[in-house]
């Protein structure tokens, strides 16, 4: 199946028709609050598959979030029956789903820690830290928070304190990182 950028694949409450596969692309897989605020679980590149809708398969439950195709996507979908049959029949099938669930929920572990114990401005800091060797970034306000599971108000109040020290110049869509920065 092949899916443009800016679809979204599944919504939150949806059954899980199959296991797709990422051929090649990127899909972005993300929860929304209460709040109305999104956070990014995981993304999925070539080779992934989602273990959301792993888990979904094998509870019977629907989605608990969505999954928006961030590059042009080929997927190939394994149908429930499929996967049902493949999970009863072959070890080897079994295990690897099964690792890829278990390597996926270890990412998830380490983003409910980073949410629950470190301050919003450590993680900034440490997100922008992880992308800023090219020099800048190409992202709004409203796309960082989605990163990080915040309001845009908290990233913007955030970044201005970084630009009012001089590790940041600010523009629209547009982070610009100085030396400062690095020091």
């Amino acid at each position: 199946m092949h899916f443009e950028h800016g679809k979204i694949l599944f919504c939150a409450g949806e059954p899980c028709s199959g296991l797709p596969l990422v051929l090649s692309g990127v899909v972005r897989v993300q929860m929304t609050g209460l709040s109305g605020n999104n956070i990014v679980l995981y993304r999925m590149g070539a080779d992934e598959i989602c273990t959301l809708s792993i888990g979904c398969l094998m509870t019977g439950e629907g989605f608990r979030a969505e999954a928006v195709v961030e590059e042009d996507t080929e997927v190939f979908m394994m149908p429930r029956d499929v996967f049902d049959r493949l999970m009863d029949q072959s070890a080897g099938f079994r295990r690897g789903i099964m690792d890829s669930y278990g390597r996926r929920l270890n990412d998830l572990m380490l983003l409910v820690e980073e949410v629950a114990f470190r301050r919003m401005d450590e993680r900034l800091f440490c997100w922008l830290e992880a992308r800023a060797e090219q020099g800048f970034l190409m992202i709004t306000h409203q796309e960082l928070a989605t990163e990080l599971g915040t309001a845009r108000e908290v990233i913007s109040r955030l970044l201005k304190e970084l630009e009012r020290k001089g590790k940041l110049r600010l523009a629209r869509r547009r982070i610009e990182f100085t030396r400062q920065f690095f020091d």
